[in-house]
This record gives C-alpha cells, sequence and structure tokens, in this order.
C-alpha cells in the first residue's frame, strides 16, 4: 500500500480487491464520507492517467476513487470475453464491494462507454455520469430510427458467420509482433501523441503510464479477447441503444479538436439522448481531462453544482433503498 496526494500518476492510496477471482488494482482520495466519485480510465492507460484531476476533485470535497479496469493498468489481464458488458459489471461489482454506495462515474473514452453501460445496466448505484469523450463507431453507423420498433434478429447462419470471420481476423492480426514493437520503441510516443493536440513527447511519466502494461505477458492476450468481444457486441450493448435507454444526468466533455473521436460525434450522441450536457474544451485534444486538467475540472465541477440536490437527494434516497439508513 501507498500513499500519495501529488499530483503524479501515484495519485492516492493504491489499492488490490478480488472480483469473480481476477486481480483489480484501485486507488482512493480523500475523505471516505464525503460522496463517492469513480474515476473509469480510457483504452491503453489505468487510473493513473487522471494525474491532473484526482487531488482537484478530492479538495472540491469528493471522495474520488480510480478503478483500473480488467486489461489495463495492474489490473488482471484475462483470456476472456473483455467488452463494456463485463467492465460495467466490474464497476458495479466495485461500487457494491468496495465504495458501498451510488456514486458519480467519470470515464474517459472507452471508460465513457463503460460509465454509460454500468448506468443503464445499474441504474440503482449511479447518480450522474460524465464521458469525456464518448467513442463508438456504432453512433456514426446508425440513426435513432434505426432503434424505433423491433428490429429483425439476424439469422443465426449470419450471426454465426459474423462470429467466425471476427474471431478469424483477429487471430490473424500479428499481435504478439506489434504490441511489443510498439510498447518497447519511440512509436509508442507517436501513437500517444495522436491522442493530443500540445506536445507530449518526452513526458516520462505519460509514457511509462502506458508502456508498462503494455509490456506485461497477458497484453496481447486481453487486447485479443477485447477486440473480439467488442466487434462481436448485441445493438443493445452500443452507445446508441445505451443513449436512447439512459435515465440519469449526463455531461460529454469533448476536446475541440479531438481527431480520434471527432466533435461531430458529440453531436450524434444528442440525437440519441436530447438531455445530455455538452460541453468543449477549447484546445485539447482526445484526452482533455489530462491535456487541459484545470479546464477540465471547472467544468465538472460546475456541472455537479448545478446538480446540486438531485444528486444529494438521490444519494440519500439510493443509501436509504439499500437499507444504509434508517
Amino acid at each position: 500500500m501507498k500513499d500519495s496526494t501529488q499530483d503524479t500518476a501515484e495519485w492516492g492510496e493504491h489499492q488490490e480487491w478480488q472480483w469473480n477471482g481476477h486481480r483489480c488494482h484501485w486507488r482512493h482520495l480523500g475523505k471516505k464520507s464525503h460522496p463517492p466519485l469513480v474515476l473509469l480510465h480510457g483504452f491503453a492507460t489505468g487510473c493513473g492517467h487522471w494525474r491532473r484531476n484526482a487531488s482537484a476533485l478530492a479538495d472540491a470535497g469528493w471522495s474520488v476513487y480510480g478503478l483500473d479496469l480488467l486489461g489495463f493498468g495492474a489490473s488482471s489481464q484475462p483470456a476472456g470475453r473483455l467488452d463494456n458488458r463485463i467492465w460495467a459489471r466490474q464497476v458495479h461489482g466495485f461500487l457494491n464491494e468496495v465504495v458501498g454506495e451510488p456514486a458519480v462515474l467519470v470515464g474517459h473514452s472507452l471508460g465513457g462507454l463503460v460509465a454509460l453501460s454500468c448506468s443503464v445496466f445499474f441504474p440503482q448505484w449511479v447518480l450522474a455520469l460524465i464521458a469525456a469523450p464518448l467513442p463508438d463507431p456504432m453512433l456514426l453507423m446508425l440513426n435513432p430510427t434505426d432503434l424505433q420498433g423491433t428490429r429483425r434478429r439476424r439469422r443465426p447462419w449470419r450471426r454465426r458467420l459474423k462470429r467466425w470471420v471476427v474471431v478469424l481476423l483477429c487471430r490473424l492480426l500479428p499481435l504478439e509482433v506489434f504490441v511489443p514493437l510498439v510498447a518497447h520503441s519511440p512509436l509508442l510516443d507517436l501513437a500517444i501523441q495522436t491522442a493530443y493536440r500540445t506536445n507530449v513527447i518526452g513526458d516520462r511519466e505519460l509514457h511509462r503510464l502506458i508502456a508498462w502494461p503494455a509490456r506485461r505477458p497477458g497484453a496481447v492476450r486481453a487486447l485479443r479477447s477485447m477486440s473480439i468481444a467488442m466487434a462481436l457486441r448485441p445493438l443493445r450493448a452500443t452507445a446508441p441503444s445505451l443513449l436512447k435507454r439512459l435515465r440519469k444526468p449526463m455531461l460529454l466533455i469533448w476536446g475541440e479538436e479531438d481527431t480520434l473521436v471527432p466533435l461531430e460525434v458529440a453531436r450524434q450522441c444528442q440525437r440519441f439522448q436530447e438531455r445530455l450536457t455538452v460541453h468543449v474544451i477549447p484546445g485539447a485534444g482526445h484526452c482533455p481531462h489530462d491535456e487541459k486538467g484545470q479546464l477540465f475540472n471547472t467544468a465538472l465541477l460546475a456541472w455537479l453544482d448545478d446538480l446540486g440536490p438531485q444528486v444529494l437527494d438521490s444519494r440519500e434516497w439510493a443509501k436509504r433503498a439499500h437499507g444504509r439508513l434508517p
């Protein structure tokens, strides 16, 4: 166990939690009597990526948790199915067994999709959610009308054919060569730079944060498992369907110059969920929480302050429903 409250990738108190036989790494910062807020990282990173945010959120009166999703950070890298449904169940287990009460979820990129999934699948455990940004190719492939009424089920032979093709292609990918090559070479710095608008080449802490999990023995099998599972998700597990079913307050924070998930996707999200709020951070790329940490924290806290009693009242109601208040 290690404790640090500085604005570094090693923020907070580190602990491990066992979930379904898997080791899950998590952090905490702030007073546990304060309302909980759980940070969910994006692809290829871990909860250390919230280095610019955790202490500011704790100072603002939140009990801040960070969780490494399965396959990433210091958590286990299993070979089984890894998609947003599994990660949502992991977050639900974390809220139930570690946090002990409903929380606000904040997710970066893939973590935003996980936060959305958990909010729809386990709404009684989520007060509100923030996604920064929300990636899912289906957002550009579907229209709201595509989700209306009863969709014709794909014939079994077509489902089997799709699964066969996806599995074959993912197994043919030379990940055993590609992942170590990138993780141990300057190519990693170039890959990281694509997610940022400002120059981050030379940021050794950021490099280590992403390089270390990619160099672990289970990194390739976890990546292959995730690639297969995410490609074969049912429609109900994609962002368009999840947004349509969402009943919780939601904020989207988007980097104005995000080239990986362009701002156009945020506008498409609003077509599926009109009640969500979009906040654009100028001069930021795909990682606004890290690149423009102060602006990100200000926007997030202002939105939560505007919700005010709505979040805290629902928190107290949820605690009573779970028998934690008389």
